[in-house]
């Protein structure tokens, strides 16, 4: 009898290890408890803005939207088990040197760089473990080629569009990530738990770009708040179901919206649209932190 119940109460105790591993690898299935018990910070930092003469090319008119600013965030999750930098803001040449033209009716600004505002926490790029992009448009990725040492996430679309035919995404720069190319990676082709307690994941959303991808961070006192990437540039994108004339699939980013918008009511998250300048000013930038 005795032999009988300290295998059955090992059978029970594999199967509870084995329910537990198929959650961890699911981010849509974490528990609760799990995504709660690590100590998330996020950060937001600024990493530069532009304004619009015209935004039409966001399937807006001016007409149906007054708001002409975006801005340009860079973010920083800092787990127990490492860092992850998630978009990396305008291009670094571009800070410091006031208000740019950056082509017809649209005008850039960036104040300072990435890696000066993480210096600024004692932070350098080294210390960053891993790197995600929400898209490898240049305004997301104008300081990845300093995280060579981090480990990319990034979807197997993305990267063979960003890498392999750059050329012919007219948005994307590889001057400003095409170190990363042989750097470690994880070649994703789906969702990802980054830490595998489902604290911070990682949801494919594409159609902006071929790998386009938002980010969901469970934060313990704020509550869970979900990245936009590009999936909506304005509050009226997402409002009017728009997209962007230079989108690589307009079917696909209306797919990903209704994807992440029951998301959003399944995990109670709150979405924060990365370029919407309103939000902006009233987030609370590095060195103050989300947890």
């Amino acid at each position: 009898m005795y032999v009988k119940i300290c295998l059955l109460s090992i059978a029970l105790l594999c199967l509870g290890a084995c329910e537990r591993q198929s959650a961890s690898d699911d981010p849509s299935e974490t528990t609760e408890g799990k995504a709660a018990s690590a100590q998330v910070k996020l950060y937001v930092f600024d990493c530069g803005y532009f304004h619009f003469d015209d935004v039409t090319s966001s399937g807006l008119t001016n007409d149906e939207t007054d708001v002409l600013d975006l801005f340009v965030p860079c973010y920083l999750i800092d787990h127990p088990a490492g860092r992850l930098l998630w978009d990396a803001g305008l291009p670094m040449d571009m800070a410091g040197r006031g208000e740019l033209e950056y082509g017809p009716g649209i005008q850039v600004r960036y104040d300072r760089a990435l890696i000066d505002q993480l210096a600024d926490m004692d932070i350098t790029a080294d210390d960053v473990q891993k790197v995600a992009f929400s898209h490898m448009h240049f305004d997301h990725v104008g300081s990845a080629n300093l995280f060579v040492n981090s480990t990319m996430l990034i979807q197997q679309s993305e990267y063979t569009a960003a890498f392999e035919h750059a050329d012919e995404n007219p948005v994307f720069d590889a001057t400003l990530y095409d170190k990363l190319a042989d750097t470690p990676k994880v070649l994703l082709t789906g969702d990802f738990d980054v830490f595998g307690d489902g604290s911070v994941q990682i949801f494919s959303t594409p159609g902006h770009t071929p790998g386009h991808q938002t980010l969901l961070i469970n934060l313990n006192q704020f509550g869970p708040v979900l990245l936009s990437g590009d999936l909506y540039h304005f509050e009226k994108s997402r409002e009017l179901r728009r997209t962007p004339t230079f989108n690589t699939d307009a079917e696909q980013t209306l797919a990903s919206m209704d994807r992440m918008e029951q998301l959003l009511i399944d995990r109670g998250a709150t979405l924060w649209i990365e370029h919407n300048q309103a939000l902006a000013n009233t987030l609370r930038l590095a060195p103050a932190f989300y947890d």
